[in-house]
């Protein structure tokens, strides 16, 4: 195989996309970058490819970022570090530990690049933790022009340009909010019945600084919930025998039958932050990437009423899943967020790697959750249509005049946005 047939072969994380680039560059300075956009038609940024849609894909150039400069420069008076857009948060975190700082969240991987996982609001949990999104304070990026832009929260474009979905530019870097470094201790329980999560729901999802539950569907029952709890911060009691859960007596995987040695430490044994809030530890990978994933982010007032919604096609979900994941996330002002203005439940769905079996429960869920104006992650498959999805983001409109005004030709622009931004 020819190196341009290797280029033009290359795919997401979980190889169901294919992309259509007709090249990849791979510059190593903000200068080559800028030189490269300047000169484009259509250009997208590539990161780490942990999306399971096109929102990266183009018809003409894919840039990856991954060789720019990792730069990690803490601001210790502003309480802030601002870090190259490929840096894995993983080895971001790392970094910040070792100088006596923390993040104030993380997602279930720690694999994951900053730049793509705030462009599309990914988020840990934790009722009062906002999305990764939330902790920006400032970004760069190089606009259609080829010329570096930064934006920072005093500008009136920055609460559209943090959630931007690669739409205004390639981020070179952000600049983060951070705090003194925390240790959190993690337990995972089992048996929680729907009875008991219907009547202790608010106490359930508030007993530590992020809770997780993990069900198969094959039952009404939640089959494990992770409770992560901040060794400097007084929590609630676990009431286990009251909520019918029942402590595991070993470290656990989210998916029943796989092995636990590449998860974080349980057993409420405490440890640095960045090694208990997400799920994987960074120096394992997950899983092969043999999976397709689905997300749905609605008010957390409507949790109950969602998950039964679900709960009654599970025939139809618990063939094709993996394990599904319920957690909340709290509101925010981003633009594009799922999360804007609205505190948040999020149903995560990791289904096989079966496209075809999988696009028709994808279309019952979204039925299913329909009435309680579900926003889709934004690098997740869904099939929520445009004049749905516009009625769900107060600042839908004013994002597509924003996109016209950084980007007059379209230069980032590719069909994903095309669907949802016609211009």
């Amino acid at each position: 195989m020819t190196e341009a047939a290797r280029e033009r072969s290359v795919t997401n994380w979980a190889g169901n996309v294919v992309f259509d680039a007709r090249q990849v560059h791979r510059p190593t300075s903000i200068d080559e970058l800028r030189r490269i956009v300047r000169v484009a038609t259509r250009i997208r940024a590539l990161g780490t490819g942990h999306s399971f849609n096109r929102l990266a894909d183009t018809d003409g150039d894919l840039v990856s970022v991954a060789g720019l400069p990792a730069t990690v420069t803490i601001d210790r008076e502003r309480s802030t570090v601002t870090v190259g857009a490929g840096v894995r948060y993983g080895e971001l975190a790392a970094h910040l530990h070792q100088h006596g700082y923390g993040l104030h969240n993380l997602a279930s991987l720690p694999h994951i690049s900053i730049a793509g996982a705030c462009a599309t609001a990914t988020h840990g949990s934790g009722w009062r933790n906002g999305n990764l999104a939330t902790a920006v304070r400032a970004i760069d990026l190089v606009a259609a022009d080829g010329e570096l832009v930064t934006l920072d929260e005093s500008d009136a474009d920055f609460a559209a340009a943090v959630v931007g979905l690669g739409a205004l530019g390639i981020v070179t870097a952000l600049t983060l909010a951070i705090e003194p470094s925390f240790d959190v201790a993690q337990y995972v329980y089992e048996g929680l019945s729907r009875d008991a999560l219907g009547r202790h729901w608010t106490p359930i999802i508030r007993s530590g600084y992020s809770v997780s539950l993990f069900t198969d569907w094959t039952g009404t029952d939640i089959n494990q919930v992770w409770v992560k709890r901040r060794t400097d911060r007084d929590h609630p009691p676990i009431d286990a025998d009251a909520w019918a859960m029942t402590p595991a007596d070993g470290p656990r995987h989210p998916v029943p039958g796989m092995p636990a040695d590449n998860c974080t430490g349980q057993l409420g044994v405490a440890g640095p932050w960045h090694t208990r809030l997400p799920h994987f530890r960074l120096d394992f990978t997950p899983s092969s990437g043999a999976e397709l994933q689905s997300e749905y982010l609605l008010s957390a007032n409507d949790a109950i009423g969602a998950l039964d919604a679900v709960g009654r096609i599970r025939d139809q979900v618990a063939p094709v899943l993996q394990i599904s994941e319920i957690r909340t996330v709290a509101a925010d002002e981003l633009w594009l967020s799922p999360n804007y203005r609205r505190d948040s439940v999020a149903i995560h769905f990791t289904w096989i790697a079966d496209t075809s079996a999988v696009t028709p429960v994808i279309a019952a869920v979204e039925r299913a959750l329909a009435p309680f104006a579900p926003r889709p992650h934004w690098g997740k498959l869904s099939d929520v249509g445009p004049n749905e999805l516009r009625t769900r983001y107060p600042r839908w409109s004013d994002f597509a005049d924003l996109l016209v005004r950084y980007d007059p030709t379209g230069t980032f622009h590719n069909a994903f946005l095309d669907r949802y931004f016609p211009r």
